[in-house]
């Protein structure tokens, strides 16, 4: 039956959902890796990204990595990047999900693009996000240029496990979603706690 996930779908759903986070780190940087490595035939990709498949898109995307790397180290201009970035990853990570596991039923493998694919991104692009915030808040951005290193790295590895070992991939972007949702959700609720109780009487 066309709604029952076979174990290669299962596998291509891992893979997708590894790049969404890949893509969470950096946007493009996965991308860049894909396309490289579909060039050099050491993947064959979908025909939907055959277009990734060719000399000029890997020099258009090297250029917007190297434009957005470099942005990264540029103090406060990280933070206008994130702006921009952060929905347009949850784009691209619903994209690579949808397009990844295209044998699923067309409801069942949008529901997922959406919800695995853009959701992954979300969370660790909203992570990276809190943590870059706290950090300009803290130190004035000076470990900023570290934490876009630390997000450069993870997103090449990640990317590189993925097309690799796409299980341990998987598994390993499970910890960090839920590490992710954790921070998140304790820094609304320090949030919360700061905030005034509507329900206090002012004297």
């Amino acid at each position: 039956m066309d709604h029952v996930i076979s174990f290669d779908t299962f596998i291509e759903l891992l893979l997708g959902i590894s790049l969404s986070a890949a893509v969470g780190f950096r946007v493009f940087v996965p991308f860049l890796i894909l396309s490289l490595a579909a060039v050099v035939g050491h993947i064959n990709l979908p025909t939907q990204f055959d277009w990734m498949e060719t000399s000029p898109a890997v020099i258009v995307l090297a250029i917007a990595c190297i434009l957005e790397i470099g942005g990264y180290y540029v103090p406060w201009f990280d933070h206008a990047l994130d702006f921009i970035a952060t929905p347009l990853a949850i784009l691209l990570g619903t994209f690579i999900v949808g397009h990844t596991s295209s044998d699923l039923n067309p409801v069942l493998q949008w529901t997922l693009a959406i919800i695995a694919g853009g959701g992954t991104a979300a969370l660790t692009k909203g992570l990276m996000n809190l943590l870059r915030g706290t950090s300009t808040a803290m130190t004035g951005g000076l470990t900023n240029p570290l934490l876009a290193t630390i997000e450069l790295v993870v997103a090449i590895a990640l990317t590189l496990l993925a097309l690799t070992l796409p299980l341990v991939a998987g598994i390993l972007v499970i910890g960090i979603l839920g590490f992710s949702v954790y921070k998140v959700g304790q820094f609304l609720l320090n949030l919360r706690s700061r905030l005034p109780d509507s329900t206090t009487p002012v004297s």
